[in-house]
């Protein structure tokens, strides 16, 4: 019952209020009609296909309404907690891999709501808990089993710098029979070429719907001295000169 003029404009807004971390569809289907009551004419009306869902033929002939339809995807995203960065450290031309584990709450099917109080963390593999082994995880970089991740960053300048040098493997994943969360444990592997420090956003994606946010912090300290030049003095005031090669990798 909304009359909207000639070339006028009407927003609709849409609230999400998602309970489960996962996917939610929906429609917005938006009928117009005549204000009179009058069909708009169509001399090939007869002609219009029957499953064509965005008209709404009369009898008599003509079109009688008009429909547009929307689908909507609502993909709950975790609230972001202040959490501490899982920090992965290394000297310049040097290799390091580092397990890091995530917990993801609210995953369906079969997981139960997280408790109050109880946030997601991130934070290394360094202790047992009570969780038992759900399902095999396959090979891959950016797909296993349920779940979808990527590493994010701040700018393009940064990702084009990190990309090569940054590797991100899913190992395992893990369920807590009791409270449903779901654990899990991610390799990574960072082989500065020169110091830096970045941060960097993991993404988690259920295939079921649901994105969890983490945050990391890759920090490449200063190499180590390649070698220690000795210059022994021919005297006072006069020159000492000793000579030594430098290999560079690129052209």
């Amino acid at each position: 019952g909304i009359a909207l003029g000639p070339r006028g404009r009407l927003d609709i807004p849409v609230l999400f209020i998602p309970n489960t971390m996962k996917l939610y569809e929906a429609q917005v289907v938006i009928h117009v009609m005549r204000e009179n009551g009058e069909n708009w004419p169509y001399e090939h009306s007869a002609k219009l296909h029957k499953d064509l869902k965005s008209i709404t033929v009369a009898e008599n002939g003509g079109i009688r309404g008009i429909r547009w339809i929307y689908p909507i995807h609502g993909i709950p995203e975790a609230p972001q907690q202040k959490l501490v960065s899982a920090v992965v450290r290394c000297r310049a031309r040097h290799r390091v891999e580092q397990r890091v584990e995530v917990l993801l709450p609210g995953v369906v099917p079969g997981a139960t709501a997280m408790p109050a109080g109880r946030n997601a963390a991130v934070f290394d593999r360094n202790k047992p808990v009570n969780i038992q082994d759900e399902v095999h995880v396959t090979s891959g970089f950016s797909t296993a089993v349920e779940f979808l991740y990527e590493l994010q960053y701040q700018s393009d300048k940064i990702k084009s710098q990190l990309d090569s040098l940054v590797g991100i493997h899913l190992m395992q994943k893990e369920r807590d029979t009791e409270s449903g969360i779901v654990t899990l444990t991610f390799n990574i592997v960072f082989a500065p070429n020169k110091p830096m420090r970045n941060a960097a956003t993991l993404v988690v994606q259920c295939a079921t719907g649901g994105i969890w946010k983490f945050p990391l912090l890759f920090i490449a300290m200063e190499p180590e001295v390649d070698d220690v030049i000795n210059i022994e003095a021919a005297g006072l005031n006069k020159e000492a000169v000793v000579g030594f090669r430098l290999t560079s990798q690129r052209r």
